[in-house]
Formats: structure tokens, sequence, C-alpha cells
């Protein structure tokens, strides 16, 4: 068990310590892709997270082995008439889109699961528990396929917070349905004509969406287990379903610890949808963006709370990108030299101080954007500090959170990508700004970032004016500014 990291739990509805039941093992399901259609930027936002978070579990500061299982829901209805309309087979449909998906990962950096369990791989498993399910009274057989009894689960709407005469109200049994209760689902499906099937003691069909998850996370990670992740989309039915047919086999519940949800994605103000035409598959979308920008901008929000994906936004993870890799090279290098009118400092706090709330951000709830801003402020305030001793404990510790965000690649390509400042852009710009901001014997990484320093003085001194000034003279010079939350980044135009 960790004694830092708390992460809010859906389950209890607070934020709680991560804690593991065996010593430094963390077992965690996630729900993986419905390979049905191609996958897009909403799936790549969650599956990134916990990317994010599986690496900072196996991080030495908190030193757990990780058993990751992602499963794959390779047979659905969709799946089903997607390859009816097309002539071809199901799981021909699934390997083509997985495929894709798995390629789209790759170029996000994000890494395989260490099981990837195919619903269809698992049938013996998810009969038996069916069976059980029966056995127990949980589950009836009915002329369409077997269905669990929803009412016979007191705790039913506990993950999700709701009410079950609520969800009554305007429910109803579809005609193609033969169920005893709106609110009950399928648990097997039984099969109709041209339709893929598999044997059971009830009859030929496959097995319901639900309750592949319960069998096949009960199978490779037993119950309970310690995390159960997925997207805020998927707490209702989906989870609920699944703690319902779980937790009623169990003599202790709950069937996970812990169970954490991401956000909502939109793009560009709107839900994706190919009606609305704001749909792009993922694997065109890194085709025209770099993928490690993308990583960027989802870090740069919290992983639960509702996010825009703009292509403006994209372009400022861009410029942070360009910050990040600009920074490193500088904090390598020897140091620039005064900046007349910018006082050579040392860093505000120890690069120790620095660490210390770069984890505390991340231990808190996995405050990924926090732990960003740190590490920007870090770049700011180390490039400046004489100590070369200082310089380099500070691009130690920009590498490691660069990792840890799987960013780290980004410090491999050469400088060169993050925009190169022609050099006689020092002398132009001192000109320009005469003693407003001196700048002669400076690099010009380091002019540009004075003159953004004073810029922002200016701000705070409500001195637009100035600031207007100062930003219209980097933009002359084609240095294009970003502002955000956290700061002000740079790009050159055209870059």
């Amino acid at each position: 068990m960790t004694e830092n990291l708390q992460l809010f739990n859906t389950r209890t509805h607070s934020v709680e310590p991560f804690a593991t039941r065996e010593p430094k093992h963390a077992r965690i399901y996630v729900c993986g892709l419905t390979p049905s259609a191609e996958s897009h930027i909403g799936h790549a936002r969650s599956f990134l997270f916990f990317d994010v978070l599986r690496r900072y579990l196996e991080h030495p500061r908190n030193g757990y082995r990780v058993t990751y299982v992602q499963n794959v829901t390779d047979v659905d209805d969709r799946s089903i008439a997607t390859a009816q309309r097309e002539g071809t087979t199901y799981d021909r449909v699934v390997a083509r889109y997985y495929d894709a998906f798995k390629a789209s990962m790759h170029k996000l950096g994000v890494r395989d699961p260490d099981a990837e369990p195919y619903a269809t791989h698992y049938i013996p498993q998810i009969v038996e528990m069916i069976a059980e399910l029966l056995e127990r009274g949980f589950a009836y057989v009915s002329e369409d396929g077997v269905y669990y009894r929803v009412a016979a689960f007191p705790r039913y709407g506990a993950l999700s917070g709701k009410n079950i005469d609520q969800l009554l109200v305007g429910a109803r049994i579809a005609e193609n349905e033969h169920k005893d209760d709106p609110l009950d689902f399928a648990l097997w499906k039984f099969a109709r004509p041209d339709e893929p099937s598999w044997p059971s003691p009830w009859g030929a069909g496959r097995p319901g969406w639900h309750i592949e998850c319960s069998a096949m996370s009960r199978a490779l990670l037993g119950v309970p287990f310690d995390l159960h992740g997925g997207g805020y989309d998927l707490i209702f039915p989906h989870h609920e379903n699944e703690i319902a047919q779980s937790e009623a086999l169990m003599a202790e519940p709950p069937m996970a610890d812990m169970w954490v949800h991401g956000g909502l994605l939109n793009f560009e103000g709107r839900k994706m949808s190919k009606s609305l035409g704001n749909f792009e598959p993922l694997s065109a979308l890194l085709e025209r963006h770099d993928p490690l920008a993308v990583r960027l901008l989802f870090l740069q929000t919290g992983y639960g709370k509702p996010m825009n994906f703009t292509e403006d936004s994209l372009a400022g993870a861009v410029a942070g990108l360009a910050k990040l890799r600009r920074g490193y090279d500088a904090l390598q290098a020897p140091h620039p030299g005064v900046v007349a009118g910018v006082d050579e400092i040392a860093v505000a706090q120890p690069v120790d101080t620095y660490r210390e709330r770069f984890f505390d951000a991340l231990d808190n709830d996995m405050n990924t954007a926090g732990a960003l801003g740190v590490l920007f402020e870090l770049v700011a305030d180390a490039a400046r500090d004489p100590s070369a001793e200082v310089r380099r404990e500070a691009a130690e510790l920009l590498r490691e959170g660069l990792d840890l965000f799987g960013l780290a690649p980004l410090l491999e390509r050469p400088l060169a990508e993050a925009a190169v400042v022609d050099p006689a852009i020092v002398g132009r710009l001192a000109a320009r700004l005469g003693d407003l901001v001196h700048v002669n014997g400076a690099g010009p990484e380091a002019a540009i970032a004075a003159i953004i320093e004073a810029r922002a003085a200016a701000r705070r001194a409500k001195d637009f004016g100035l600031s207007d000034r100062l930003r219209d003279a980097l933009e002359a010079e084609g240095v294009v500014l970003h502002d955000a939350k956290d700061g002000t980044t740079w790009t050159l135009a055209g870059a």
C-alpha cells in the first residue's frame, strides 16, 4: 500500500488512499474497446490516463508490480451488423478496427496491457458464471435468452447513485425482448439466423455485454481486486451491472475496492458524432497531429473533468512541448550569462522542493495538470540559475517527470524540431525595445524569456499598453505567444 496516492473512488463517492490487498501488487481491470467501428479521441483520453496511472504506480516512489487487464468486446450487435452489411465475418470486422486502434495506441506511447482477454475466448467462464447466477436465483431463462433479475439485488444503483424506482419511470420492454422487468438485462442472447453462436446449457447463443467483464476480471484477477477503471459513460449501466452480477456471487463484496472513471470529452464544443460532422477517426487525427502533443493536452486537464478538444488547444500543447524541449536543452547548456534588466537569480526553491510539489500533485488524485505546472515553473526558474549543479538536478527531474508522463521521447528529438531561433533576433529586439527591457548579451531564448517576464509584470500592474508593445515586438520577429492559466509559452510563426 502506498502512503501517498489518493484517488476519487466512484464507489464511495470520495477521495481515498489507494490500497492493495496483496503487498505491492496492484490488480487493475479497465474496460477496453468494442472494435465495431473506428476508435476516436475520446478513447485515447481514457486509455492515456490509465497508462499514466500505471506508470506512476510502478515508479520507484510507489514501487508496485501492476497486473493490468484491458478487455476486448469482440462480438456484439454492431460488429455482427457490420459484417452482415459487408458480406464478411464479425471477427474480420473486429480485427480491422482493433488493429487500427492498437496502432494508434502505440503512436501515443500507450503500453500494451498485461492481458487483453477477448470475450469469445472466455465463453466457458461466462457460461459458468451465468449458471451460478441461475442457481442462486439472480437470473432466469426466457424465450430469447437468459436475463439478470435486477430486483433480486438490493444494492443496485449504489455506484451510479440511481434509484430503481426512478429508473423504472418511462422504462419499457422492447417488442423483441422477453424479460420480466424493464431493468433486467441480458446475460446470454439466444442465436438468431446467420449470427455467430456458442453452445450453452440453455441454447446456442452469445454473451451479453456486461457478463463478459465480470467473468474475465474474476478469471484473470480474482475478486475482490484493487481497481476497476473506465470512462464516465460506463458507470451506468455497464459498471452497475458488473457489480450486480459479480457481487451476487461473493461472500464478501465489493467486486473492486476502488472504481476510477475518466471524464467525458467533447470535440470542438460538441459531443462527437458522425451525424454532426465532428467525428474524426483517431488514426486520421494522429496523422495530422503530433501524438506527444495529444498526450500533453490531455494531461493538462484533470482526468475526471469534462474536456473540450479543439485545434487551438492542441496548438497550445505543441507550444508547450517546444518550451519543455528548449528548456531541457537550456538546463544542460552553459549558463548564458546576465540578461541586462533581468536579475540573475537562484531558483526560488531547492530542486528537491519542486520534486516534492510535483509528486504531491500526483498524489492528490493524479493532478497531472498541477504536476506539469511544476515542471514548467522549474524550467523557467532553473534555466536562469547560475549554478551548474542546480541546472543538472533540474534537468534530471524534468526527464524523470516526462518519462512518467510518457513524454520522454520528446527529449530524443533534435532541438531543431523545437524551433531554432535566429541569434540575430537579440539585436533586433534590443533596437525595438530600447530601455524597456535590456537584452543585449543574452542568448535568443533568454532574451525572449526576459521579454515575456516583463510583459507578465506589466499585465500584473495593469499596464496593458506596455504589455501590448512587448507582445508586438515579439510578434514582429515571428515569436507567437500562447497565454494559458499556467503561464505563457511561445512558438515561432510557421514552425
